[in-house]
């Protein structure tokens, strides 16, 4: 799209027909990307005022479209793509070297901590965002699960929209294996095999958004497996989480009295000082593995190893254990 293109989509109303590939998606989902770039607040808020419409109907954001629906979108001021943050040779360079798998429809990568998964909330530039600069010649990228930004390991990106709904049904209907390793605070019981509690969101007066377990909260279960131990000093923990809840395996590991090295959300600061001192200053969460099977049948399972930093640091609090 030219620069005069973008300028009169901003100026003006659009009806877009919803074709076939785009069909089943839900209307906040079809209009980040229609709206590349705006904020997810203004979609929401456009949703709610109305703005959109769908075959001439208010619709609420979890409504999902059909082949042939006609939806109204409103002139909406998005940042253009040169806009956005420029990705620096060290992280393009970085991100070609962390890809996992890749088919025409799939990618698999392995972020980085520190990197959030898009951008948004003070965050310029986040993993899709970069995708997108550095593979120009992909019409379609999409995430299709989230990291939280300070969590590396495995994260998908769907290159067609067929994939993106498969994925989805898949990750909805528990199809996709998600192991995460954990180095976790003390010593962790080997009979603890499971932590089934449920979680609710809240919002700090300060604004922050914390995860609680509340008997009211949605239906958790993660399940655990020792890997590693660090004398009394932490444990190295593999996760299961069989339900997707936000920061499942940050609050179940708390909850259990073993909360995760780094986490400056759920680990008290004084633990965290001690791993500090260990050479680990950051959330010791990693996707280490998926495994789930392609539309094809094909059965695909994809391992994240841990950056060399990192590796290091374990190695160090392995050997300053030991003695």
């Amino acid at each position: 799209m030219t620069h005069k293109q973008q300028q009169q989509q901003q100026q003006q109303v659009r009806f877009v027909e919803v074709d076939a590939d785009q069909a089943g998606q839900r209307i906040d989902n079809f209009l980040r990307t229609a709206l590349k770039g705006a904020p997810k607040s203004l979609i929401y808020r456009i949703l709610r005022k109305g703005e959109i419409r769908v075959n001439k109907k208010r619709v609420k954001p979890d409504t999902r479209l059909n082949a042939g629906d006609l939806i109204r979108i409103p002139p909406v001021r998005v940042p253009e793509r040169g806009e956005s943050a420029p990705v620096g040779t060290g992280l393009a360079e970085h991100l070609e070297s962390a890809v996992l798998y890749e088919s025409d429809s799939l990618i698999v990568i392995n972020k980085p901590a520190g990197l959030a998964v898009h951008g948004g909330s003070g965050v310029s530039l986040g993993l899709i965002e970069a995708l997108r600069q550095i593979r120009p010649d992909c019409r379609f990228l999409e995430l299709v699960h989230r990291l939280d930004r300070d969590t590396s390991g495995c994260i998908m990106v769907a290159k067609k929209r067929s994939m993106l709904r498969y994925l989805h049904d898949a990750l909805r209907m528990r199809k996709v294996n998600k192991v995460y390793h954990a180095l976790v605070v003390g010593r962790w019981p080997s009979r603890r095999s499971k932590v089934d509690a449920p979680l609710q969101r809240f919002e700090l007066k300060s604004g922050e958004r914390i995860v609680k377990v509340h008997p009211e909260g949605k239906p958790s279960v993660t399940e655990f497996k020792v890997l590693k131990r660090y004398q009394d000093m932490a444990t190295l923990v593999e996760a299961r989480p069989l339900t997707g809840r936000t920061h499942q395996i940050r609050v179940h590991t708390q909850f259990a009295g073993h909360p995760i090295a780094g986490d400056v959300k759920y680990t008290p600061d004084e633990d965290n000082r001690e791993f500090r001192q260990q050479g680990i200053r950051r959330l010791m969460l990693h996707a280490a593995r998926l495994e789930l099977s392609l539309p094809d049948g094909e059965r695909l399972r994809v391992e994240a190893p841990l950056d060399t930093d990192t590796e290091s640091a374990l190695s160090r609090l392995a050997a300053e254990q030991a003695v």
